[in-house]
């Protein structure tokens, strides 16, 4: 049945007319419900490190597998293709994330010190020289900072590190699992057992975090000031964790060289048993020396790809977590001084 035409008109006459909603982002300026340089503001900080370094180096477990293989034992695989192939066929999808829950909890402490400390360390030694003088040398704070935090990011890395590694590059399998790893190296040498390898994961992981955090921000800096047209607050969420992967990317390329001899040496270190009476010191120079030049940069292929890919996936949910939080992200503006 036709509704009468007066019907019809009463409904035109009530009915809101349609306007389509805007397809484009509106900028986004945070309006943070956490007061900046707050402790809340640092905690929301290590929660979203945790978040990107455990979550991303637990996915990048087969690359990182393959690289201490390579590192480990020269012409294992003839790349990282030839790796993948043949542990996948000896071992399956499970051979290729041997190591993964040390590396998962390791990572997610790791990114908690590093990220939630590098925030308070550069509120911190900004109080200390002055917000005019940290201004001039914010490449220096910034260096200063990172690699501050980084001190004691490896301090909660370093006994899953030395796990993962065993667990990864042993010629046996190391143990039947993670809780049966962590007993056996305590039972086999202790404490030292986690830490003999921290002095080498200073040396790869203090200069990497420095690079990445240092070019990280610059980058960032660089790209609002001469790529984009506009200052940072007038682009929406979307584009500003575009250019936060952007630029996370290109610092994990530099981070990823920097580091690479070290971390070719932790590798080693954690499979290569001491003489009596010999120090940590000592086992690292002969390590060297054996490796010579071109061994330390073993299965640096890998790395820059697997780093590369983990400093954009970091960087990038920080700022997620950061933006979902109602915080802004990371660099290209002055973040607002905690108040008094």
């Amino acid at each position: 049945m036709i509704p009468p035409t007066e019907s019809l008109n009463a409904i035109k006459a009530v009915r809101k007319p349609f306007i389509a909603a805007s397809t484009v982002e509106k900028p986004f300026v945070a309006h943070a419900p956490i007061e900046i340089n707050s402790a809340k503001y640092f905690y929301t900080s290590a929660v979203g490190g945790a978040l990107a370094c455990g979550l991303t180096h637990y996915m990048m477990t087969p690359v990182d597998m393959l690289k201490c293989r390579m590192q480990v034992t020269k012409g294992m695989y003839s790349g990282v293709i030839d790796g993948f192939k043949k542990v996948a066929s000896a071992e399956g999808i499970k051979g290729l994330y041997l190591g993964g829950m040390p590396t998962l909890i390791g990572y997610s402490l790791q990114g908690m010190g590093k990220y939630g400390f590098y925030e308070y360390f550069k509120y911190l030694y900004t109080g200390i020289v002055g917000e005019e003088t940290a201004a001039k040398y914010k490449t220096m704070l910034y260096l200063s900072a990172s690699g501050s935090a980084e001190v004691i990011a490896d301090v909660l890395l370093c006994p899953m590190e030395a796990l993962k590694v065993k667990m990864q590059t042993s010629a046996t399998p190391f143990a039947t699992s993670f809780l049966g790893g962590l007993r056996k190296i305590n039972a086999a040498e202790g404490i030292n057992g986690f830490y003999k390898g921290l002095a080498p994961l200073w040396l790869r992981q203090i200069p990497y975090t420095m690079v990445k955090f240092a070019t990280f921000e610059r980058t960032v800096e660089a790209i609002y000031k001469y790529a984009l047209s506009k200052p940072k607050e007038q682009y929406s969420k979307t584009e500003q964790l575009g250019v936060t992967a952007a630029a996370g990317y290109f610092a994990g390329i530099f981070c990823a060289i920097v580091s690479h001899p070290a971390d070719t040496l932790v590798s080693k270190l954690n499979n290569v048993a001491k003489a009596e009476g010999e120090s940590t010191g000592t086992v690292a120079m002969r390590i060297l020396k054996d490796l010579g030049f071109t061994g330390v940069w073993a299965g640096l292929g890998p790395r820059i790809f697997m780093i590369g890919t983990l400093t954009a996936g970091q960087w990038l949910v920080v700022d997620s977590y950061k933006v979902w939080s109602g915080l802004p992200t990371t660099g290209g503006a002055a973040p607002a001084a905690k108040k008094e």
